[in-house]
């Protein structure tokens, strides 16, 4: 107990987070003089007025390293985030709570036709604190395209690369699993019986990581979220973290009197806290605002603010996915373990066309009890108690695309989304070798979540019965479309929604992540990214915050010299 105790008291951002879910007007103002804080409170203006170098809206992949970065250089940071903070030893591991607290609209976030399920954190580490630990690089293909079909040569410079290896050495990225999972054992078994190339994933793990929890935040405290890394950094270089707080608009100002190409520039954000103890509202000022709110919060904070860039919101890619099933009964005695045991991402399999093209990635989910009774499509109450009663053995392998299609997002939780053909065909592809690997693998039965209940039996069939099952099995229509059968997408991947250009024209922001609009107004988060990735992104999310947070850095003291001189 007295162990317990003391890890339970060692939170690693304490020295330097507000939780503003407990405090009131009259604390608030303390708790921010206490970390050296300038606040002012306009009682007219019903507001607490804030001074501070940077302020960042977003603790994730992207706000967690910049915050990181800024500090250290010397700059005063704010971190602004709607969602709470919570320890290793906070989390509960538990489906129901898990998703309510630390995701997005609870986990319950669907694009306006119901077709695709959408998951995304909201907690301190954002994504970083939920995902499923993939380190995965940015491809060099994908580096070579965004700098050439794109026009943005950043990313084929020493830069990014230097800073690929920077960001994996700060989360601890291991290459090799020293044990693996139920599903990871089922997807490389199947792989290597019918001879597929299988690839280890990288994690920010320790090699001997043994949680299939860490989709709920990492119980054990051994994954490497921005939570444990760049904001504890950030947070020793005296930033401050304002949790249970959520942005409402930037805060712009006329560019000067000289002829300049921006008319605008930033001066901070206007923020509220959600706890209704906080009547005020916070106007953060600073010299430079960054958003770091992901993919989906990004671009409606921005229009929000009076931003009319055309990128802004568009372009949205979400890397969409199928999953198959198979069950394998506990008399297998070659396969041990359930589906929520072991690392949740250790290996993968890419599907390639003849021309060696990856067409889509096969890889193992984080899949609980509520959210397999989700997918699980209605055929009789029966049939649903003996699927529940299968859980803890039915493996899920699923098929994600790197997409062509694109979406929207220009209001907060209002999602549109249209595939492209090609994006179909792929995740079809994707599936039906999936539910090869898992028939290879020793699966007694196998299906996908189609509304019909798509199966087959396994023992016993033929090459041609086997064939015939998979030329059936399709990328199918939304529960809004029109066919006879339907299924539900899913993506954990959201980027592109304000992307990185080499003009106006073509992006929202340029290659230093600045605004085409509004000078010192920065994005920091997948959501500059050219194009779809193709990858689990926390690698390449992390590795352009990072160099663009040094360049803002830079940008700042030259400016502070310039003052000087």
């Amino acid at each position: 107990m007295e162990n317990s105790s003391k890890i339970q008291k060692e939170r690693h951002l304490q020295k330097g987070i507000i939780e503003t879910n407990q405090e009131t007007d009259s604390t608030l103002v303390n708790s921010l003089s206490q970390k050296d804080i300038k606040v002012k409170v306009d009682t007219a203006r019903n507001l607490y007025k804030i001074e501070c170098d940077v302020v960042i809206v977003g603790s994730g992949c992207g706000g967690g390293v910049a915050a990181a970065v800024l500090a250290s250089s010397g700059q005063k940071v704010i971190v602004l985030e709607k969602g709470n903070y919570f320890n290793s030893t906070d989390y509960s591991s538990l489906e129901g709570p898990s998703m309510s607290q630390l995701f997005e609209s609870g986990g319950l976030l669907a694009t306006y036709d119901a077709k695709m399920m959408i998951l995304a954190g909201s907690t301190v580490g954002g994504g970083s604190a939920v995902n499923w630990s993939a380190a995965i690089k940015t491809p060099d293909s994908v580096l070579t395209e965004w700098a050439e079909e794109n026009g943005i040569p950043f990313f084929k410079s020493s830069e990014y690369c230097s800073a690929m290896e920077t960001v994996c050495r700060r989360i601890g990225v291991t290459e090799n699993c020293v044990q693996e999972g139920f599903q990871n054992q089922i997807l490389r078994r199947g792989c290597n019986k019918l001879g597929l190339k299988v690839d280890s994933v990288p994690r920010n793990s320790s090699e001997n990581h043994y949680c299939g929890s860490c989709g709920y935040g990492c119980k054990t405290g051994d994954k490497q979220g921005t939570d444990s890394t760049w904001l504890v950094d950030a947070v020793n270089s005296g930033a401050v973290i304002l949790t249970g707080c959520k942005a409402e608009n930037f805060i712009f100002g006329y560019n000067g009197k000289e002829r300049r190409k921006k008319k605008k520039k930033s001066l901070g954000v206007t923020a509220k806290s959600l706890n209704n103890k906080i009547t005020k509202k916070l106007q953060i000022e600073a010299k430079v605002t960054i958003s770091a709110c992901g993919s989906l919060l990004t671009p409606p904070l921005m229009i929000s603010s009076g931003l009319k860039n055309h990128n802004i919101g568009r372009n949205l890619h979400l890397h969409p996915v199928l999953m198959a099933w198979g069950y394998f009964p506990d008399s297998n005695l070659d396969l041990k373990g359930k589906i929520y045991e072991g690392g949740i991402i250790t290996s993968l399999h890419k599907v390639k066309s003849d021309s060696s093209k990856v067409r889509a990635v096969i890889e193992s989910p984080a899949i609980g009890p509520g959210a397999y009774a989700a997918l699980c499509p209605w055929e009789s109450g029966l049939d649903f108690k003996q699927r529940m009663v299968k859980y803890s053995r039915t493996a899920h392998l699923f098929s994600m695309v790197r997409d062509k299609g694109k979406g929207e997002v220009q209001t907060e939780g209002r999602i549109r989304y249209r595939f492209d053909r090609s994006d179909r065909e792929n995740i079809k592809v994707g599936l039906r070798e999936a539910l090869r690997i898992l028939i290879a693998a020793g699966a007694i039965e196998v299906g996908t979540h189609r509304s019909d209940g798509q199966r087959i039996k396994c023992k016993g069939i033929s090459e041609t019965e086997l064939e015939e099952f998979l030329d059936g099995v399709s990328a199918v229509g939304g529960p809004l479309s029109k066919g006879e059968n339907w299924t539900i997408y899913s993506s954990a991947h959201q980027m592109s929604s304000c992307r990185m250009g080499r003009d106006e024209e073509e992006g929202a922001v340029d290659e230093n992540g600045e605004s085409f609009e509004v000078e010192n107004l920065f994005v920091c988060d997948a959501s500059v990214l050219p194009t779809a990735l193709g990858v689990n992104p926390m690698i390449t999310v992390q590795s352009i915050a990072y160099c663009l947070s040094k360049r803002i850095s830079e940008r700042l003291k030259q400016e502070a010299f310039s003052k000087k001189s």
